[in-house]
């Protein structure tokens, strides 16, 4: 499977850092030797600056982007979301969305796939309901916000910007390359930092 991670500049990099690690080291799934690569993509190839000052450059541009079975399409938070120059890039997580594929969006991605209509019909939360509302004109989806951390309905994952930990925790679940018990024990772990949860974790991987 492949992870394709829009990179963009001003990418909130902590957004998906608790996720990208797990996939990137497979250190967590249940089986290690599953393929699944990261693969970084742009607007075009020229390299990006994420809001940590990291330099990135992408794998692929996203025309040549394409999804198969079982793929997810990551979309981090950026101030950039909105622009023009970001367009391609939404109207591609539009297409991905509805042809069923997997897709997690959180923060400014999320104001992204408000604007296109993308999150009309389907369960979905973000920072604000009503910050969404008067930053997204063309968004007509108030009634199926909900006031939660994360949301997930179907194939799509949606988050609030200072929920990178249940964003991970839910894509985690969709993506079911990790055992329940160990997506469980990790997410407590981390939620808690409680020890227990990091004997549960150890165990769950044997």
């Amino acid at each position: 499977m492949k992870i394709y991670l829009i990179v963009l500049d001003t990418l909130a990099d902590w957004e998906i850092a608790y996720l990208t690690a797990e996939l990137h080291s497979k250190r967590m799934l249940a089986d290690p030797g599953k393929d699944c690569e990261i693969v970084k993509v742009g607007v075009s190839a020229a390299p990006v600056v994420t809001m940590g000052g990291m330099r990135i450059v992408p794998d692929l541009a996203v025309a040549d982007v394409r999804m198969e079975s079982g793929d997810l399409l990551l979309m981090p938070g950026a101030e950039t979301w909105m622009a023009p120059e970001s367009a391609p890039l939404v109207a591609f997580a539009k297409e991905t969305l509805a042809q069923g594929h997997l897709v997690a969006a959180i923060c400014g991605a999320t104001y992204a796939l408000a604007q296109s209509g993308a999150l009309d019909n389907r369960q979905h939360t973000s920072n604000d309901k009503d910050d969404l509302k008067a930053n997204c004109p063309g968004y007509t989806g108030e009634q199926r916000y909900q006031d939660a951390p994360a949301v997930r309905e179907g194939n799509l994952v949606t988050a609030s910007g200072i929920a990178p930990l249940e964003f991970s925790y839910e894509v985690m679940k969709m993506l079911d390359i990790f055992r329940p018990a160990t997506v469980e024990a990790w997410y407590q772990l981390y939620k808690t930092g409680q020890p227990q949860y990091f004997q549960a974790l150890v165990a769950s991987m044997v």
